[in-house]
């Protein structure tokens, strides 16, 4: 018979950071931190290994190394959540914040390494992730004298550049994906030509919005959005992963799944760092610096979400300087076992800010889950096979929030004649030029390396904007009323 006074004790103890509340409780609040970033997590590998095994000759990533790709994803992830959630203390700093924040694969690197990646393959990215993650350490070092350089103006413009290159790959993965769209145009070429269109090309274009991809694609995006809408509870969490299941099982109805790779794939495996072993190029590893100033902005957004939603409070430097450097130690990790760099996760945030639920052992059962997958090699392949239409229903809408989200920080800075002049300076050189390839192939080679990649432009023009034209007092005690403002409504939502 259960103890009546063990059981109050435990319901305590959810909402009081230290403490192990049983497991029985403590594992489904975890599920549910797991249910509602599992996609999220995976969707990064799934597209990035899509683009570059389409696009980059022969440096492709082969269906296996996706699949070891998808696997470790998960390992890292659960490895990177027990770090924030008990720290590693080197000396007077730690890695980790020591707060219930969850990690995963995150999007904000995805642009930029899709341009690495189809240029120089996905060696090449694993080995920029490694080497340029020591930017962030740096960053989370010196926390208080860098965070002027990135105020909520600079953060929102680098957003929605992210927000803007990642929606036409959500809608290029909803119409079928990477491969049968270059074959639609090769095939549209062709007959524009006169030419005979190959049977292998001609198969594959057909695949490029067929009604069946457009149908599965528009079940997965309904199913969310009604959910998101109508659902309550664990539904309204978890409606990306109901989505993407729905879109499956219409996919497997219509013949579009191919389960043979998960019929070969073993049932355990240990995840071998430097099975992709990772190269190491100048050009990369500068683009990829910059975006882990992006991916720390990011993290100490949602550890101030977290602590002002749960504790009433911001977070603290020692939080943030920890949070920050486990960020980056957690992206190294992920590369050296062959995958994806990782940062907090926004949507679980929320779900603390939601239940209050701010137990790290109750978090730290969800990221035991995550581990113990990273073993089963069948779960990376269930995702892998999945088609890619299936992921882009899910993925359009994430990806406009994104951008959307950089809209509300522009917002948040307010619209002053000083913000929209670095807003067109940022926007008018670092976006315009950047998404200019035959211009910027006219550049000087050091500014080559900046406007290259545009999400890297902006986030450089932006950050030399806001320096060279400081905000005034008046700016400056807007955006403070505007960040208290916003702190209330996130508590109240």
């Amino acid at each position: 018979m259960e103890n009546p006074r063990r059981s109050d004790n435990d319901r305590e103890l959810i909402y009081q950071l230290e403490g192990r509340p049983r497991l029985t409780l403590a594992l489904p609040l975890g599920l549910q931190h797991v249910l509602s970033m599992f996609i999220g997590n995976l969707a990064p590998v799934l597209i990035l290994s899509g683009i570059i095994g389409s696009t980059s000759g022969e440096l492709i990533v082969t269906p296996q190394q996706r699949m070891l790709m998808v696997q470790c994803c998960m390992f890292a992830s659960g490895m990177t959540t027990l770090l924030q959630l008990y720290p590693l203390k080197i000396g007077g700093f730690q890695a980790g914040a020591g707060l219930p924040i969850v990690m995963g694969t995150a999007f904000a690197f995805v642009p930029t390494m899709r341009t690495l990646g189809a240029e120089f393959g996905i060696n090449a990215v694993l080995g920029a992730v490694i080497v340029a993650s020591f930017v962030e350490i740096a960053m989370g070092l010196f926390i208080k004298p860098l965070k002027k350089f990135f105020p909520p103006l600079v953060i929102g413009a680098v957003l929605i550049t992210i927000g803007l290159h990642l929606l036409p790959v959500g809608v290029q993965y909803l119409a079928g994906g990477a491969g049968p769209e270059a074959n639609a145009a090769l095939a549209a070429r062709l007959a524009a030509e006169g030419k005979e269109i190959p049977a292998n090309v001609a198969a594959l274009a057909s695949q490029y919005a067929s009604w069946q991809n457009l149908l599965i694609g528009g079940i997965v995006f309904v199913t969310i959005i009604l959910l998101q809408r109508f659902g309550r509870g664990m539904f309204k969490i978890s409606a990306i992963l109901i989505g993407i299941v729905a879109g499956y099982l219409a996919a497997i109805v219509l013949g579009q799944v191919n389960f043979q790779a998960v019929t070969d794939a073993g049932l355990i495996s240990i995840p071998i760092p430097f099975s992709i072993k990772p190269v190491f190029l100048f050009e990369p590893i500068i683009a990829m610096a910059a975006i882990y100033v992006v991916s720390g902005l990011e993290t100490m957004g949602n550890i101030n979400g977290i602590t002002v939603a749960a504790f009433d409070r911001e977070a603290t430097t020692k939080e943030t300087s920890g949070a920050v450097i486990a960020d980056a130690v957690g992206s190294m990790f992920a590369a050296v076992f062959n995958t994806l760099p990782n940062t907090a996760f926004g949507q679980n945030a929320g779900i603390v800010a939601m239940t209050k639920v701010v137990n790290k052992w109750c978090i730290a059962t969800g990221a035991f889950v995550l581990i113990l997958a990273g073993f089963i090699p069948k779960i990376g392949a269930v995702f892998s096979v999945m088609p890619s239409s299936v992921l882009g229903g899910a993925v359009v809408t994430v990806f406009a929030m994104i951008m959307l989200n950089g809209i509300k920080l522009l917002a948040k800075a307010g619209f002053s004649d000083r913000n929209l002049l670095i807003l067109a300076i940022t926007f008018g050189v670092g976006f315009a030029v950047g998404d200019n390839k035959l211009l910027v192939g006219k550049l000087p080679m050091a500014l080559q390396y900046i406007f290259k990649d545009t999400t890297v432009a902006v986030c450089v023009i932006s950050v030399l904007a806001n320096a060279l034209f400081p905000a005034s007092e008046e700016d400056k005690k807007k955006l403070q009323a505007a960040q208290r403002e916003a702190a209330i409504e996130d508590v109240m939502a």
